[in-house]
């Protein structure tokens, strides 16, 4: 199997490692209106979305070079994951009024799904929604959802009542955070990246609100998850590269006992464990993107969880060898090492654990 990226996601790959390297520094929202100035907000959009219909692949080279960069963005919780719902559960109307603005930069769409009970189980919503004439009414709370409080609409799935509910009975909706009913107590995460509660007491929503048919949402919601997972791991793998690169360079050149660390066989030792564990997300990366836009939910969900399962652990390996190499500086916010083990504490647990990814590939 050929695994080599083709020219044009090659040429993509060397353009963004040029930005990100540019724009990590300063505001996210800098960094947001490039990529929207490149048509990279687009590609996880099909084309009936006024995107450029990417594959996982194209999202995987994304990832990667933001992982690589360290840069705070919601690409991931926008564009990839509220985008591919979107997509699959939106209607024209919907993905008319809101794909453009999302492709272009000028919106941010995000999902509202986690609930603190959850422990990853996608099929657990607490959060309720009852008819009311033609309207729907959502009660409930949503925990920690990325990058809310910069989102002109949510992606809030609900649990209906009634006839729907002999199906899944998961319903999505979209919402306006500053709808009557609806607060967010916003806050930063450990990462740098940005997240906030929501609280929902008798929002109402529109019919013309409801994505797809309410109660049978389930499927969509798998399916978007699975390829956050695949552009998650990417970021991983990106920002393991760069741990490792790093630790190599300061390896090379922090003298102890009149020479440098790296001439120590124990320290060669951890680099080349250090080396191969990227190599091997590496490649579990590109298994969870070709992986992600299949149409059968068990190849996909067997594939994408042994990828995260290998990568999460990797990611802690790679992460924990680098600040214990660097020593005391690399727990240090002002020096890189620190903000990467950081950002990979939190892709390690993102959309699951290792223990949650094995139990799910033992089940597929």
């Amino acid at each position: 199997m050929d695994l080599s990226l083709s020219w044009e996601q090659q040429q993509l790959k060397e353009t963004l490692d040029r930005l990100v390297a540019e724009k990590t520094a300063g505001d996210w929202r800098a960094l947001w209106r490039k990529l929207a100035e490149l048509g990279v907000l687009a590609l996880p959009l099909s084309e009936a979305a006024g995107g450029a219909g990417g594959t996982a692949v194209d999202a995987m080279v994304v990832m990667e070079a933001l992982g690589r960069g360290g840069a705070v963005s919601p690409y991931l919780a926008a564009a990839v994951l509220a985008g591919g719902l979107l997509d699959a559960a939106g209607s024209p109307a919907q993905r008319e009024a809101l794909g453009p603005a999302l492709a272009s930069g000028e919106g941010l769409v995000v999902l509202a799904h986690g609930e603190r009970a959850a422990r990853y189980d996608l099929a657990h919503v607490a959060t309720g929604a009852t008819r009311r004439g033609g309207d729907w009414v959502l009660n409930g709370r949503k925990d920690v959802v990325p990058w809310a409080d910069a989102a002109g609409r949510l992606i809030v799935s609900a649990r209906v009542a009634g006839p729907a509910a002999d199906r899944d009975g998961i319903a999505l909706f979209l919402v306006d955070p500053r709808a009557a009913g609806a607060s967010l107590r916003p806050y930063p995460t450990v990462d740098g990246h940005r997240a906030a509660d929501l609280m929902l007491e008798g929002v109402v929503v529109s019919e013309s609100d409801a994505m797809g048919e309410p109660g049978r949402a389930l499927p969509a919601i798998e399916r978007a998850v699975d390829r956050a997972v695949a552009a998650a791991s990417a970021e991983a793998l990106g920002a393991m590269a760069a741990l490792y690169e790093m630790t190599l360079a300061y390896a090379k050149t922090r003298r102890q006992f009149g020479q440098t660390i790296g001439q120590f066989q124990v320290v060669q030792h951890r680099l080349v464990d250090m080396f191969v564990a990227v190599e091997m997300a590496r490649s579990m990366a590109a298994l969870a993107a070709l992986a992600a836009d299949r149409a059968d939910p068990a190849e996909r969900a067997r594939d994408v969880s042994a990828a995260k399962a290998q990568i999460a652990r990797a990611a802690r390996f790679v992460a924990q060898q680098a600040v214990q190499l660097h020593g005391a500086v690399g727990m240090t916010d002002e020096y890189p090492v620190g903000r990467y083990f950081k950002r990979l504490t939190v892709l390690e647990t993102l959309f699951g654990d290792a223990d949650f990814h094995r139990r799910r590939f033992a089940a597929s």
